[in-house]
């Protein structure tokens, strides 16, 4: 079948919930994606922020391939080797604190939990969230979204408020006595790649600690490596008490987890929490093998280097204003709407993301793998279309 077969077959029979890029991607390895057509692509949207270690990495396809000989799946209703092993893993490489974790499918039924268990601990039914924010598509992550075009797609919640990111007061002034998280991604990414300063993360750490209040740190995108740090928490040297993680963790399985602190853990009892297929054998062997490339192949070094030399090929750039975010969750800011762009540079074979609330953003989440010759290639490809110099 070609790109035209796949793309009329699939609109017949799928809802169309999403906006797609015309193309029908049918293979990958690394950094590169191919059509039905064969053409070869640069991929740096990396399946949205899921490609952490690159297409059809050779150790979790691995993992995929002896575990599936074993064992394909058993719930949590009995104990299994390679759950234990990846929950050893995913501990020892989380902020200090941290001491438990909750598997699940998705970013979105994490921060479900991160909730439901943030209200369960303290006793309290408000959520402060942030403008700008994305939490998921299930009614309670829905809630806690600060992209009003999303949260308004469900009734609205009156125990969700939602205060300005990267201002303390505007925080300050949302806590009330019935106050149960504060849930926060630390950097936006649908919003634009945006990030506050350092001070404003010590302040929400140090703000919730004095008012008992839970704080979730919505890690779905910038988990295990991407910010050039296992987590973006690292980079303030900051514990939050739930951390939640999703996307690129079991290197494009579908998997989810809340990471827990031991004072809630202690308070969360047999049958409050539950998810059939979560931690799963293949999901659990694929998160191991994932998190073990991002240390054993030094990717988060090669996280931090690359995303270094794009700030320094766009600095070269007239037409892009500034790079935002840290590692390889990175947002290039141009003068005006960049969705147009899209198109233009997969004519080139290059795919990027634009934001959904800054359109003028243009989203770069590649696999932790790719090089400085296909970071060039980029440039040399946003430069054709935007007309600007090399």
């Amino acid at each position: 079948m070609n790109n035209d077969e796949i793309m009329a077959l699939e609109d017949n029979f799928q809802l169309k919930t999403y906006r797609k890029l015309p193309i029908a991607v049918v293979k990958g390895k690394g950094s590169y994606v191919w059509d039905a057509n064969g053409r070869k692509y640069i991929d740096f949207y990396g399946g949205h922020a899921v490609v952490l270690v690159g297409h059809c990495n050779p150790r979790v396809v691995k993992a995929i391939n002896e575990q599936a000989k074993k064992l394909v799946f058993y719930s949590n209703i009995v104990f299994n080797d390679v759950r234990a092993q990846a929950s050893e893993l995913i501990i020892k490489v989380s902020p200090k604190g941290l001491s438990k974790v909750f598997f699940c499918n998705s970013g979105s039924e994490a921060n479900e939990a991160a909730l439901k268990i943030a209200r369960k601990f303290t006793g309290k039914d408000e959520v402060i969230s942030m403008e700008g924010s994305f939490h998921g598509r299930t009614v309670g992550a829905l809630s806690s979204t600060g992209i009003e075009k999303y949260r308004s797609q469900i009734p609205a919640s009156p125990n969700s408020v939602f205060a300005k990111f990267g201002d303390i007061e505007s925080l300050r002034s949302l806590i009330t006595g019935r106050t149960a998280a504060v849930i926060m991604e630390p950097i936006q990414g649908m919003a634009g790649i945006v990030m506050a300063d350092e001070k404003y993360y010590l302040d929400v750490r140090e703000l919730c600690t004095q008012n008992g209040i839970v704080l979730i740190f919505d890690e779905v995108q910038s988990c295990f490596g991407r910010t050039g740090k296992m987590f973006a928490a690292n980079h303030w040297n900051i514990t939050p008490d739930i951390m939640t993680c999703a996307k690129g963790m079991a290197g494009g399985f579908p998997m989810g987890a809340a990471v827990i602190s031991d004072e809630i853990a202690k308070t969360i009892s047999v049958g409050e929490q539950g998810s059939t297929f979560g931690g799963g054998p293949l999901a659990c062997a694929c998160a191991k093998a994932t998190i073990e490339t991002v240390i054993d192949e030094n990717l988060m070094e090669n996280s931090t280097s690359i995303g270094k030399y794009i700030k320094k090929r766009a600095a070269r750039m007239k037409q892009i204003r500034e790079v935002r975010g840290i590692g390889l969750l990175l947002g290039l800011k141009f003068e005006s709407d960049c969705s147009g762009m899209l198109p233009l540079l997969l004519e080139k074979g290059i795919i990027a993301g634009v934001a959904d609330v800054d359109k003028s953003v243009l989203r770069l989440m590649p696999p932790l793998t790719i090089g400085k010759a296909d970071v060039d290639k980029l440039f040399t490809a946003i430069s054709d279309v935007v007309g600007d110099s090399k």
